[in-house]
C-alpha cells in the first residue's frame, strides 16, 4: 500500500534529497551521458538546489509506504515568464561544465519553443523530477505519482502541464496518461563543435522529449 502525500512538508526535504543522491541523480539518462554523479549517494550542490527550489513552490508530491518511508517523488514547480532567461544567465557562472552543458541545452531549447505565447498562458505546471526508489519499482508507483499531477495543477489553477521526458520509460508513462508531444530532439544529433555527440546516453534512452497536456483533457 502506498499514500500519496502533497504538498511535500518542508520537514521531509532533506529525505528527497538523500532520496535523489541514490535514485535519481546517477540513473539519469543526460547525467550519466556526461558523468555528472557516477556514484550512487553522490551529492551535487546544484542538482540539489534546484531540486530544493523546486519543492518550495508547494505542488510536489511524493509517495510514501505504510510506515511512512519515502519510496517515490514527482517534483513539480512553477515556470514563468522569463525564468529560463533569468536561469540561463546565471548559469554563465556556473564551474561545472557538465551541470551546464546539460541545463543549458534544455533551457535553451524550451526558451526558443516559446511556451508562454503558444498556450496564451503566464504560468506553467513543470513535471521535473520523477524517481522511485529502486526497491518499489515496476510496481506502477512511477505512473501513479505522475497522474495525481492532473488533480493537483487543476486544484491550482493551472491550464498545461509540461514535462522534459529525457528517458524512454517516463515517455511511456506521459503518453499513457494523454501526454503529446510537442517536441522530440534524438540525442545522436546534439553535437558539439568537433562534430561530436554530447549526449551519449545509455540504451533505450535515445530521445528528449518536450512533452505536454492541458488540465482536465
Amino acid at each position: 500500500m502506498f499514500e500519496l502525500v502533497w504538498p511535500i512538508p518542508e520537514d521531509r526535504f532533506d529525505e528527497v534529497i538523500a532520496h535523489l543522491r541514490y535514485n535519481f541523480f546517477p540513473d539519469e539518462p543526460l547525467n550519466r551521458s556526461v558523468g555528472l554523479c557516477p556514484s550512487p549517494g553522490q551529492p551535487h550542490q546544484q542538482l540539489e538546489d534546484h531540486a530544493i527550489s523546486t519543492l518550495a513552490d508547494g505542488i510536489s508530491v511524493m509517495a510514501v509506504n505504510d510506515k511512512q518511508e519515502l519510496v517515490g517523488v514527482i517534483l513539480n514547480g512553477v515556470l514563468r515568464e522569463g525564468d529560463l532567461e533569468e536561469a540561463l544567465a546565471k548559469l554563465e557562472a556556473s564551474e561545472d561544465d557538465k551541470f551546464k552543458t546539460i541545463f543549458e541545452h534544455l533551457y535553451k531549447i524550451n526558451i526558443d519553443l516559446d511556451l508562454f505565447n503558444k498556450f496564451q498562458v503566464d504560468s506553467i505546471f513543470e513535471a521535473r523530477i520523477l524517481s522511485v526508489d529502486k526497491a518499489y519499482r515496476s510496481l506502477g508507483l512511477a505512473y501513479k505519482l505522475m497522474a495525481k499531477c492532473d488533480d493537483v495543477a487543476a486544484e491550482k489553477g493551472f491550464k498545461v502541464i509540461k514535462g522534459d521526458s529525457t528517458g524512454l520509460f517516463s515517455q511511456k508513462i506521459l503518453a499513457k496518461l494523454g501526454y503529446e508531444t510537442l517536441l522530440e530532439v534524438k540525442y545522436e544529433e546534439v553535437k558539439d563543435e568537433n562534430e561530436e555527440i554530447i549526449f551519449k546516453t545509455p540504451p533505450p534512452h535515445t530521445s528528449l522529449k518536450i512533452m505536454y497536456k492541458m488540465v482536465g483533457e
